[in-house]
């Protein structure tokens, strides 16, 4: 079952959501190359997935791609602050559309927890890495992640 989801089908994920969601353009993000560097101050969002096929989706940055990311999605100013509050609101939405067409693409509709964001992954007993993809958002890496429960 945890096959179901595959690396293009989540990038096209992407490709849809930022063209209409953060950039109002397409062509904003590509894959990403070579090793992703270290993360030196994380933001992770996700959203777990219930009911025929458990899982969770998840989305992994910087903070300051993350603050970027949050400004283009409530279409704030380049050099406004992004409050913590206005930072899980956004970056939780980028993993709350994600994970809802995660689960579009699955043979049976279950639910979607709540977004989630955290300074690290929590990680998903039991799970198994289902897809990974790492994209390139205007020079900077975004880690796309699903899990299935083994």
């Amino acid at each position: 079952m945890t096959t179901l989801i595959a690396g293009d089908d989540v990038y096209a994920i992407a490709e849809e959501l930022f063209t209409a969601m953060v950039d109002g353009e397409s062509g904003t993000v590509s894959q990403w190359f070579g090793d992703v560097p270290a993360w030196q101050v994380p933001v992770v969002a996700w959203v777990d997935l219930h009911g025929g096929w458990a899982g969770r989706a998840s989305v992994t940055t910087e903070r300051a791609t993350a603050d970027d990311l949050a400004r283009a999605l409530l279409q704030m100013g380049a050099d406004e602050p992004v409050l913590e509050e206005d930072l899980h609101d956004a970056f939780g939405e980028v993993a709350n559309v994600v994970g809802g067409n995660v689960k579009a693409l699955l043979p049976t509709q279950g639910t979607l927890g709540l977004p989630q964001v955290a300074d690290h992954d929590p990680g998903l007993p039991g799970s198994v890495l289902v897809t990974e993809v790492v994209l390139d958002w205007r020079g900077r890496p975004l880690v796309l992640r699903v899990r299935g429960a083994a």
